[in-house]
């Protein structure tokens, strides 16, 4: 594929020592905090993207009404703006989250879909002013999505600062241009938590790195960047 049809994704984002990435026990000071985000403003990228859990407490929540005149929406993309110096992206494959708003920060929001969700879904979308992209039937096609946001909306570079699912999912696409890891002191130990990178059960997609950068940060985080090989 040629690169240019998408954007160059990083992936950013803050394991423990041992890869783990839920952070809701480890106690992180806001200095740490303040680093991530730092370090990820360092990218000048034009999107951010996240999935549906991780998104819930950005997006808030609306009702979503009942149309009086239900008639059917094509399932055809939806672009509320074009213009905007950032986006808020989510992947909500089932169309369940609940905006209250078209923004979050000034940054406008673009939200995935597959075409099972409902029109009554599509309608509220629609009258919140939230841009949607259809990314398949009824499972996300990554590539696909990632060539409409190139197209769409001009973006050039994309973070990528997903659950482990989400990440993985793009890992096993080969669709990460470049790893960004502040690895935090702290070996998390739990099992069966999400993990940096859960792209399946069994073999993995075992993605080849190349070592771009290295650097001890504040609160004792080392920020690794790596150029995934192809």
């Amino acid at each position: 594929m040629n690169e240019a049809k998408r954007p160059y994704v990083v992936c950013h984002m803050v394991p423990s020592v041992d890869g783990r990435i839920v952070t809701t026990n480890w106690k992180l000071p806001p200095s740490a905090l303040a680093e991530y985000e730092r370090t990820a403003q360092t990218f000048d990228a034009d999107a951010w993207m996240i999935g549906r859990i991780s998104m819930e407490p950005y997006a808030g929540k609306a009702r979503v009404p009942s149309r009086k005149v239900p008639h059917p929406i094509p399932r055809t993309d939806f672009i509320a703006r074009r213009d905007a110096e950032s986006y808020a992206i989510a992947l909500d494959p089932s169309g369940k989250l609940t905006w209250k708003s078209s923004s979050i920060d000034e940054e406008h929001v673009i939200t995935v879909l597959t075409e099972a969700v409902s029109d009554d879904y599509l309608a509220f979308l629609r009258s919140k002013g939230v841009s949607y992209l259809f990314g398949g039937k009824t499972d996300l096609n990554l590539k696909k999505v990632l060539e409409k946001l190139r197209k769409e909306f001009g973006i050039k570079k994309l973070l990528l600062e997903g659950g482990g699912k989400i990440n993985g999912s793009f890992l096993d696409a080969d669709l990460i241009d470049e790893l960004s890891v502040l690895v935090a002191p702290i070996a998390d130990g739990a099992m069966g938590t999400p993990a940096l990178f859960d792209a399946r059960e069994g073999k993995g997609p075992a993605r080849h790195l190349k070592l771009v950068s290295f650097e001890k940060r504040r609160s004792d985080l080392v920020w690794l960047r790596y150029k995934l090989k192809r």
